[in-house]
C-alpha cells in the first residue's frame, strides 16, 4: 500500500484516486431507543417488518443505478460494500431509526411505493456513508492541503532574497567541503548543515578553533560558544536541526546527493529550498547537480558549478588479500554486519594484531576513540575494522580499504529490506576514504577480501553514478493537523496513510517513507495524547530494531501523557544505572541501547523542557556510559570469546541482528515479510540453512551465481535462532526437511537456470538499481 511506499512522482496533472483500503470506518452504534427516546416513524406507521426491510435493502444493494450514484459520490466498490454493510447493520440492530427514514423503509416494504422507488433509500445511505466516511465530505479539502507539487512556496522568507547557489562538486578527499567551510569561516554569519552530528561537532571545533564563534545545535545537543548563551553568528547543525527562519550570509548544505535518502531526504529538500542566506554553498556528488539546478530553476536561482578532482591518486588492486596473515599497517576492513565486524576483529587479533573497531550503533565519543588510536602513529593499533558508518564524519589514515563483502542489506523505496551488491556511489564514497590528503598516506589503494568479490566491485567502481532523479519530502506538522481537523475520528497513522496517498508531487520530487513514524504511532497509539505531542514523539530518531529503546518511549509517553516529569531518579530506575562494563557481546549491545535512550531523553527534553527537566544530569551519565562502553569495545576479543563460550552448540553467530550476519542467513532473511516475521518461504530456507545438501545451489541464485559451501558458515544456526524463539518447531523443522528436499527433486530450486544466469548479468543489476 502506499502506506509504504516513498509516493512515486506524479505528473504533477490530474488528482490522484485515493487508496481506499485506507480509509477506516467510523463504528457507529445503532439507535437503542429507551425511555427518554421514542420512535416517532412507529407512531406515525406502524413497526418495521426487520424481514421485509432486510429484503428491501438487498435489492438497494444490487441495483445498477445505486452502485452507479455511490461511485459519482466517492464510493468505490470497496467503499460502497463496506458502507452497505455498515448501513444493513445500523437499519437492522436499531430498535428506532429517524422517522423519515421509517417512513420510506415502511412505504416500500408496505408496497405503498413503486418498487423502484427503493432507490429513494440512497439519500440516507449517503448520508449514513458520510458519518462512517468523514472523508467524502472533505475531499477537496483533504487533496488541497497534500498538494506537494510547489514546495519553494512553502519557505517565503527564503523567496524574499535572491540566493546565490554555489555547487561544490568532486569525489570523497576532493577538497570540496574544505572549500566552502573557507568561506563559511569568512562570513559574518554562517550556517553548516551536515548529515551526522559526529561532522557538526567537527565543524562547530575547527570554527572556534579559528576564532570564529560557533554554536552546536543537533537533536540531542545545544552548545553555545558564547558563555552567556548568547546566540553566536555561526552554527554547525544537523540538516534536520537548522533554521529556515534565521537569516544568514552564508549556508553550506553537505552530502547534497543525500537529498534522493528514502527516509531523511526531505531534509536536504528543506535546507535548500528554506534557508535564508544570500550564498547557499553546496557540496557533494557530481550526480546530484542537475537535480540541484532544476530545483533552483523552479526558484529563480542560477547555480554555479565547480569541480573538484581526487587530491591523492586511488588505486584498485589486481588482487585480493585472501587471508587476514596478508595484513598490513594502515589496512581498514569495511564488513556490513556487527558479527562480521566481531568475527573478523577477534581472527585479527588471534594473529597477535591489535584492530580498532567503528560501526553505526557506538556513541559518537567511542568512535572518535577508536579513530583516534587507529590514526596514532604511536600506538601499536595498525588496522581499523569498520561498517560504512567510515563513509563519512571521521579522519581516518587508512592506506588501503578491503571490502569483506559487496552486498548489503538494504531498505527498498517500498520500505521492504533487501540484500543486494553494494552501488557505485556507496563503494567510491567507502573506497575514498583511502589515501586522505594530509594523512601519512599519499595514496589509496582498495581490494576486497575475496578474490571472487574483485572482479565484481572494479565493475562496479568503474560505473558512472546514476544522477540523483528525486528530492524526498516529508509531511509536516501543521499538514497533518489540518488532515486531524478534517478527520477527528482517524488514528495518526492513518492520517500520514491517506496524507500520502492524496499527495500529489511532481517528478522533482517523492514523499519520503514513513514507516518508522507509522510504527511509533501504532505503537503509542492507545495512549491519550494531543496530535502535535503525538507528532513529536512518532519523530524521535530511535532504531526500532531495538526492543528496550522503543519499550523505553512507550514508557515516556505514558508518563508524559499523565503529566508526570520523567526525572532523573526516575531514568536511573529504568535503565539500573550506574551500569558496569560489559562482560559480554550481548551486554556491550545494551549498553549502546541505554546511551540511545538516554540520547531520546535528550531530544526529548528540547522539545518538551518542563516534562523531561534533568537534561544536564542525563548529559553526564551519558559521557560516564560512553567511556564504559569504550572500555568494552577496546577489550571486544574478550567479549566476543565469552559469548561464544555460553551459545548454544552448532550456534555461530553472537548477537542477533535484523539483517543476518552469516552468508547463510543473508537469503534467508531477504524473503522473510516486512514486519520481520518469518514467512513460510524463510522458514523452508531456514532447513536449506541447518546445513542440508545442495543448499549452496540456492545461495548461487540468491547472490549472483557464486558457489559456496554454506556447511562452512554457521552450520544451522538460523534455525535453532528459529526454534529458540518459537517460530520453529521440531517436528515443523522436519516436516519441512522433507518438503524440502520433494521441492529439490521435482527441480524447484534447480541450479543454473536462464533467470539465474541473467541475476548475475550487468544489465539486469543496473535495472535493480
Amino acid at each position: 500500500s502506499s502506506s509504504s511506499s516513498s509516493a512515486s512522482s506524479g505528473d504533477g496533472g490530474a488528482a490522484r484516486a485515493p487508496d481506499t483500503s485506507l480509509f477506516v470506518p467510523v463504528p457507529l452504534k445503532p439507535g437503542l431507543g429507551g425511555a427518554a427516546e421514542e420512535d416517532v416513524g412507529a407512531e406515525l406507521t406502524r413497526p418495521l417488518d426487520k424481514g421485509e426491510v432486510l429484503k428491501t435493502l438487498n435489492k438497494f444493494y444490487k441495483r445498477k443505478e445505486i452502485q452507479r450514484l455511490g461511485a459519482e459520490n466517492g464510493l468505490d466498490a470497496r467503499l460502497f460494500h463496506q458502507a452497505f454493510i455498515s448501513f444493513r447493520k445500523y437499519i437492522m440492530e436499531s430498535s428506532s431509526v429517524s422517522a423519515d427514514l421509517h417512513i420510506i423503509l415502511n412505504d416500500i416494504c408496505c408496497g405503498f411505493v413503486l418498487p423502484g422507488h427503493v432507490d429513494d433509500l440512497f439519500p440516507f445511505f449517503l448520508r449514513h456513508a458520510k458519518q462512517i466516511f468523514p472523508m467524502l465530505d472533505c475531499m477537496d479539502d483533504l487533496r488541497k492541503i497534500s498538494d506537494l507539487r510547489l514546495p519553494p512556496n512553502w519557505y517565503p522568507d527564503a523567496r524574499a532574497i535572491q540566493r546565490k547557489i554555489i555547487f561544490h562538486a568532486g569525489p570523497t578527499n576532493s577538497g570540496k567541503t574544505y572549500h566552502a567551510i573557507q568561506r563559511f569561516l569568512s562570513a559574518k554569519s554562517g550556517v553548516y548543515c551536515g548529515p551526522l552530528k559526529l561532522l557538526a561537532h567537527e565543524i562547530f571545533q575547527k570554527s572556534n578553533d579559528a576564532n570564529v564563534p560557533c554554536d552546536l545545535v543537533t537533536g540531542e545537543e545545544r552548545v553555545f560558544a558564547n558563555e552567556d548563551s548568547r546566540q553566536a553568528p555561526h552554527v554547525a547543525c544537523t540538516i534536520e536541526m537548522c533554521s529556515t527562519n534565521t537569516p544568514y550570509e552564508v549556508a553550506v548544505i553537505d552530502e547534497i546527493q543525500m537529498i534522493r535518502d528514502p527516509a531523511r531526504g526531505w531534509a536536504w529538500t528543506r535546507a535548500l529550498l528554506g534557508l535564508c542566506a544570500e550564498e547557499i554553498h553546496v557540496c557533494g556528488e557530481p550526480a546530484a547537480i542537475d537535480l540541484v539546478t532544476e530545483l533552483m530553476y523552479t526558484t529563480g536561482e542560477e547555480v554555479e558549478v565547480r569541480n573538484y578532482e581526487r587530491l591523492t591518486p586511488l588505486t584498485v588492486l589486481d588482487y585480493a588479500l585472501e587471508s587476514l596473515d596478508n595484513l598490513r599497517a594502515g589496512d581498514c576492513i569495511v564488513c556490513f554486519s556487527k558479527n562480521d565486524i566481531y568475527s573478523v576483529s577477534r581472527q585479527i587479533e588471534a594473529r597477535g594484531l591489535e584492530c580498532a573497531v567503528i560501526y553505526g550503533s557506538l556513541p559518537p565519543g567511542t568512535k572518535l576513540e577508536q579513530a583516534k588510536k587507529f590514526n596514532d602513529p604511536d600506538d601499536p593499533c595498525k588496522i581499523l575494522v569498520a561498517t560504512d558508518a567510515i563513509g563519512m564524519g571521521l579522519n581516518l589514515c587508512i592506506r588501503r580499504i578491503i571490502f569483506n563483502s559487496i552486498v548489503k542489506p538494504t531498505i527498498n523505496e517500498k520500505g521492504e529490506k533487501e540484500i543486494d551488491s553494494i552501488t557505485t556511489s556507496q563503494a567510491l564514497q567507502i573506497a575514498g576514504r583511502a589515501g586522505r590528503f594530509g594523512s601519512s598516506f599519499k595514496q589509496g589503494e582498495v581490494t576486497t577480501m575475496h578474490r571472487d568479490d574483485l572482479a565484481q566491485l572494479k565493475e562496479i567502481l568503474s560505473e558512472a553514478v546514476p544522477p540523483v532523479q528525486a528530492a524526498g519530502l516529508h509531511p509536516t506538522p501543521e499538514q497533518i493537523e489540518m488532515f486531524a481537523y478534517h478527520l477527528p475520528d482517524a488514528t495518526l497513522s492513518n492520517l500520514i496513510d491517506i496524507f500520502v496517498s492524496l499527495s500529489q508531487v511532481d517528478g522533482m520530487y517523492f514523499v519520503c517513507n514513513i514507516d518508522d513514524f507509522k510504527f511509533l504511532a501504532d505503537m503509542i497509539q492507545h495512549i491519550p495524547l494531543n496530535l502535535r505531542s503525538r507528532y513529536v514523539f512518532c519523530t524521535a530518531p530511535l532504531n526500532r530494531k531495538e526492543p528496550f529503546v522503543c519499550t523505553t518511549l512507550l514508557k515516556f509517553a505514558r508518563q508524559f501523557s499523565r503529566n508526570e516529569p520523567l526525572t532523573f531518579d526516575w531514568l536511573c530506575r529504568h535503565t539500573k544505572w550506574p551500569l558496569a562494563a560489559p562482560k559480554n557481546i550481548k551486554e556491550l549491545v545494551h549498553l549502546e541501547a541505554v546511551h540511545d535512550v538516554f540520547d531520546l531523553y535528550l531530544w526529548l527534553s528540547y522539545r518538551f523542557m518542563d516534562m523531561f527537566p534533568d537534561a544536564a544530569l542525563v548529559r553526564d551519565i551519558q559521557k560516564k556510559l560512553d567511556d564504559i562502553i569504550q572500555i568494552g569495545v577496546c577489550n571486544i576479543t574478550k567479549l566476543i570469546r565469552a559469548s561464544q563460550s555460553a551459545a548454544a552448540p552448532g550456534t555461530a553467530e553472537v548477537v542477533s541482528e535484523d539483517f543476518p550476519l552469516s552468508r547463510t542467513q543473508r537469503d534467508t532473511r531477504a524473503v522473510s515479510d516486512r514486519h520481520g516475521a518469518a514467512s513460510p518461504e524463510a522458514l523452508s530456507i531456514a532447513v536449506e540453512a541447518a546445513g542440508l545438501r545442495r543448499a549452496k545451489n540456492l545461495r548461487a541464485s540468491r547472490l549472483g551465481g557464486r558457489q559456496e559451501d554454506l556447511k562452512s558458515y554457521g552450520r544451522g544456526s538460523l534455525a535453532n535462532r528459529l526454534l529458540r524463539e518459537g517460530l520453529l518447531t521440531q517436528e515443523m523443522l522436519r516436516q519441512l526437511e522433507s518438503e524440502w528436499q520433494d521441492q529439490h527433486r521435482n527441480g524447484r530450486y534447480g541450479f543454473g537456470s536462464k533467470r539465474d544466469d541473467q541475476h548475475s548479468s550487468k544489465e539486469t543489476r543496473k535495472k535493480r538499481k
